[in-house]
């Protein structure tokens, strides 16, 4: 291309070959070191959004890097514009951005020159004369010709540096997105002599920016979902329960036999709501129902049937059913709900003028019962899990309590990173320190103070009844 001083300056000189060969050798280590943090992401293997998301991202930091590298090859070997003497070049493997060709165009005599590149990349036979400005919009897309238009009339006339792009059809029927930047060259009298440009092939770059950005797009809307059943669930709980830290209400019908106090302890995760539950509820024979349970998932489903469940519990309590009786229509209900879950449950009704306990347990933990400074487990009859098999036939057990004993129900996940014997053991070597507590909600108080201020990878729940008539 000839040597005309530009608009606004004279034309740069080429930099030293040897300060190219460093920033290519920079080049080439930056590659190394994002390619290795690539393939140690990739060693996870998942599917998730947002690991897509990271793999988009390496992939076209890479494929960036790739070009880069390239066009500073060819700016340390020199531009080749003569396309009668220009062997096609292979694009580098991999590369999304490997063909840059250029152009001028002389205003004076209407002659044009373009590199090998530039009709690579416009899909021109090599032998065919390059075209003029006025032929060029010819192969642009009729909605970017106004676009190019208006980018050239700028440069010629006003002389504004061009920086745009534009889509042409080739000939063989692919469309490509082209970056032009060019300026105008000016004579020794300051008139506009030609124009110049350098035309980049950045097809692949936009589409591969295109993935990453619809799969932030993809991974965006799976949080708003989340936060959205997440927010469903937080509602549909707060329907059926207390809200956390409030204690069951009783209505006064009489002389209080129990007094009562519950908490519902949430994950340190940020995780969906879980289906765990508890209930107190004073029935019509005089006689009140305790119970807490837990249905396996997370999420709007599982709270969706942990309500159906309480619900259910709270009807069949009201019209008399037994616990035993009761844990078996449950499991029929869960058996034949369209989402099948497994739950895992306690229910106990209190009849205060014996003081007398009646419950079953469906693959749940026992209750605890605490007298004069000692605990122990209650006996379990027994049960399976709610949904586990059909036709399931429930135990149930009888203990008569006396007056000061504090009952403890709970659901797994109360005593973080314990379960079972191990999680029934911490909790009954609180027995001294709840012996000093007066109400049930101190009670609940000291079980908080022990096992719920710490991490906790699941919901729980823990119902205490204090026997005070």
């Amino acid at each position: 291309m000839p040597s005309h001083l530009s608009a606004d300056r004279p034309a740069a000189q080429p930099p030293g070959r040897g300060s190219v060969d460093a920033l290519i050798s920079q080049t080439r280590r930056l590659k190394g070191d994002v390619d290795a943090v690539r393939r140690d992401s990739e060693g996870a293997g998942t599917d998730h959004p947002r690991e897509r998301w990271q793999r988009a991202l390496y992939d076209l930091a890479l494929h960036q890097l790739n070009d880069l590298d390239e066009h500073l090859a060819q700016l340390r070997d020199g531009p080749r514009l003569t396309a009668a003497v220009s062997a096609p070049r292979v694009p580098a493997q991999g590369s999304l951005l490997s063909r840059v060709g250029s152009a001028e165009w002389n205003l004076l005599t209407d002659e044009a020159s373009w590199s090998g590149e530039l009709y690579e990349i416009l899909g021109r036979d090599p032998a065919a004369p390059p075209l003029t400005l006025d032929e060029l919009p010819s192969l642009v897309l009729d909605e970017d010709r106004p676009k190019l238009t208006a980018m050239v009339t700028d440069c010629l006339i006003d002389a504004r540096p061009i920086d745009g792009e534009f889509r042409v059809a080739r000939r063989d029927g692919d469309v490509r997105t082209v970056h032009m930047m060019g300026e105008p060259v000016l004579d020794a009298d300051g008139s506009t002599a030609s124009m110049w440009a350098v035309l980049r092939d950045v097809s692949e770059l936009r589409r591969s920016q295109r993935a990453v950005r619809e799969t932030g797009d993809s991974l965006h809307q799976r949080q708003e979902a989340a936060h959205r059943e997440h927010r469903l669930a937080l509602e549909l709980q707060e329907a059926v329960l207390p809200p956390w830290g409030a204690s069951p209400r009783l209505p006064h019908r009489g002389p209080r036999s129990l007094g009562l106090a519950a908490r519902h302890l949430p994950a340190s995760t940020n995780t969906l709501i879980g289906g765990d539950w508890y209930d107190a509820l004073e029935l019509t024979d005089g006689e009140t129902l305790l119970s807490v349970g837990d249905l396996t998932g997370q999420g709007a489903g599982v709270t969706s049937n942990t309500t159906m469940l309480l619900g259910a519990v709270r009807g069949m309590a009201m019209a008399g059913a037994r616990p035993g009786q009761l844990m078996a229509w449950l499991n029929q209900l869960l058996d034949a709900t369209v989402q099948p879950a497994l739950g895992s449950a306690v229910c106990c009704r209190y009849r205060p003028a014996t003081r007398t306990l009646v419950w079953a347990q469906a693959g749940h933990p026992a209750p605890l019962l605490f007298r004069d400074g000692t605990g122990r487990v209650l006996g379990a009859p027994d049960g399976v899990l709610l949904g586990a098999t059909s036709g399931a036939v429930y135990g149930q057990a009888e203990e008569t309590l006396e007056k000061g004993d504090l009952l403890l129900l709970h659901t797994d996940g109360l005593v973080p990173g314990h379960t079972g014997s191990a999680a029934a053991n911490l909790l009954l070597g609180l027995a001294p320190r709840l012996a000093e507590n007066s109400t049930a909600e101190d009670c609940v108080q000291t079980v908080v103070q022990g096992f719920g201020e710490s991490e906790r990878d699941d919901n729980a729940c823990v119902l205490v009844a204090k026997v005070t008539s």
